[in-house]
């Protein structure tokens, strides 16, 4: 009788102590968390800003652990909603949610957020082409089969195809959802402030201390620090901090060339980013950058951040009414990317980038400018647009100089 070859049996056959040298090597894995995925470049965590343009922008995510600057527009129209999109990310995908403001109370910011958009849209959406299409039910098999067969074009964005979800700002989040939400609320007006807690202490301000110790309270007792063990499957913190910076907490940063308090922020920025390398948390703060004055302050802001995005709306400024940009809200500006687990960062092509919002998509992308200016066109039209190559060499790195016809 021939001997069985090694490694022909299988487990369940092999008597027991029977050692064989075909072993499968088993690695360590990652328990999967809600709404995360790891990073190709680097096998960091990620989540989702709620927005996928930026997150391919910024490398695919947010890193778990980082600190996310959005330097508010004018009149924080976008900035604002970036937060929303951020914290609706946030309750859609199961994460715990906590929210600081000074100006709004949690609770209306909660209620605002944009409501989800389900799969069931795209599949009405593709019966109704195919209900529609022209000759016999033959035709329509023949028309359905090559759109089966040609590359899917997403003209309403799926939710579950991608890493995020996708937003109607139209449309509010149910209650439904919110209330099934775990969240912590921080609303400046209605802290007490503690005793002992002056900003005479020359460390920060009374209103820094008070959110740092909430913000590191919902990091503690949630378990996101790895102190006590979360119950259950893991999950994660979503920090969302409203106009950090302004006059309504208590800071003179914005009203002041020299402000009593100049380092309280960025000693604030210093513990907060500490307390986020340590847990399973991830923070995105609004601040009003156009009202600091202080260029050093700023420079020592982005410095103690992972990630800095500022964004330059059109409203109110000339280039509202510039054709050259009428296909566009604002201007899009990445002053940093994070270096996370490499010596070098991610180096992304970050020129030149744009905003603009429909009903149901924020996207960031590259600027495109009309390529000619045709010979139909007024004189007086050429002329205002070359004149107006002069915002786009300082906000659009464009070369174009003087006020003859642009050539592209």
């Amino acid at each position: 009788m021939a001997a069985p070859c090694a490694g022909g049996m299988s487990g369940g056959n092999m008597p027991a102590g029977t050692e064989t040298s075909f072993r499968r090597k088993v690695r360590g894995k990652i328990s999967a968390i809600r709404g995360t995925r790891p990073s190709v470049q680097n096998g960091q965590l990620l989540v989702s800003s709620g927005v996928s343009s930026l997150d391919h922008l910024l490398g695919g995510g947010l890193a778990v652990g980082t600190l996310l600057i959005i330097e508010e527009d004018t009149y924080s129209t976008y900035s604002n909603l970036l937060l929303k999109y951020f914290l609706a990310e946030g309750v859609v995908s199961g994460h715990e949610v906590f929210i600081a403001s000074a100006s709004d109370n949690p609770q209306t910011l909660l209620k605002d957020l944009p409501a989800p958009l389900t799969d069931d849209l795209p599949k009405q959406d593709l019966r109704k082409v195919e209900a529609e299409a022209p000759g016999a039910e033959g035709d329509s098999m023949k028309i359905a089969w090559r759109y089966q067969n040609l590359p899917k074009v997403e003209s309403i964005p799926l939710s579950s195809s991608r890493f995020g979800h996708y937003y109607d700002i139209s449309k509010t989040m149910s209650p439904d959802m919110l209330q099934s939400a775990k969240t912590h609320n921080f609303y400046l007006p209605q802290i007490i402030p503690m005793e002992g807690m002056h900003s005479s202490s020359g460390k920060m301000t009374c209103d820094y201390s008070q959110l740092l110790q909430a913000i590191r309270l919902a990091v503690h007792q949630g378990g996101f620090d790895g102190s006590t063990p979360q119950k259950g499957e893991k999950n994660i913190l979503r920090i969302g901090i409203h106009s950090l910076g302004s006059v309504l907490w208590g800071d003179d940063i914005c009203s002041d060339e020299r402000p009593h308090n100049v380092h309280s922020l960025t000693r604030f920025l210093y513990a907060l980013r500490g307390l986020l390398r340590s847990s399973l948390s991830v923070c995105l703060i609004t601040l009003p950058a156009h009202l600091i004055q202080n260029k050093a302050i700023m420079v020592r802001v982005r410095n103690l951040s992972d990630t800095v995005v500022g964004l330059e709306s059109f409203i109110g400024s000339e280039r509202e009414s510039n054709p050259l940009y009428r296909d566009y809200h604002g201007l899009l500006h990445v002053h940093k990317i994070p270096r996370l687990n490499s010596l070098i960062c991610d180096e992304t092509d970050t020129k030149d980038l744009a905003f603009k919002l429909k009903r149901k998509l924020f996207s960031v992308e590259r600027l495109h400018l009309p390529p000619d200016l045709s010979d139909t066109v007024s004189r007086s039209s050429k002329q205002d647009l070359a004149g107006s190559a002069k915002l786009l060499s300082s906000g659009c790195g464009a070369a174009a100089v003087g006020k003859k016809h642009l050539d592209f």
